[in-house]
């Protein structure tokens, strides 16, 4: 069994594009901040996918809610590279996750197992968010926002008027 022992606050890293931030998004942050002092939401550079949204604009959208919901326990910060290295660099105990079905339950625990043999100094956390929230996807969010659909209840108002479906 690993053992970590901290003397500072214990601080999780949640990564992702984030594009866009999703109420399921915003429920897993809420979740970990309650289990964490303070949580990171590392938004990806991401280099290898076409997002809708630059790397600032996320950056805005989740420090934006980061804000509004969670004052000083949770905070946006852009990553790429290896998110153990991240994790590192942050002086992270966990790796927060969201999980919505067993697809992502696969996927993830293959991840964790990985993310395990690269810095075993700090576990992933698997969280579920709210029943309602659990068919929410940034893929499904956007493809559905660019079709004309109402997405106000899959995302945040700040978000959903970025979206042009307000």
């Amino acid at each position: 069994m690993n053992t970590v022992t901290t003397t500072g606050p214990r601080i999780a890293v949640y990564s992702g594009t984030f594009d866009p931030l999703t109420l399921g998004h915003e429920d897993v942050a809420l979740r970990a901040a309650a289990l964490f002092d303070r949580v990171v939401v590392a938004v990806a550079r991401a280099h290898h996918k076409k997002t809708r949204f630059s790397l600032d604009e996320r950056l805005a959208m989740v420090q934006a809610f980061a804000d509004a919901r969670a004052p000083g326990r949770v905070q946006a910060v852009p990553f790429e590279g290896l998110i153990m290295d991240f994790c590192r660099e942050q002086g992270a105990c966990a790796v927060v996750r969201g999980v919505r079905n067993l697809s992502d339950f696969d996927y993830e625990s293959q991840m964790a197992a990985m993310n395990r043999k690269l810095n075993p100094a700090v576990d992933t956390v698997l969280l579920l968010p709210q029943a309602d929230l659990q068919c929410i996807s940034s893929t499904l969010v956007r493809e559905i926002a660019q079709l004309g659909g109402d997405v106000r209840g899959m995302v945040n108002a700040v978000v959903a008027q970025r979206l042009g479906s307000v």
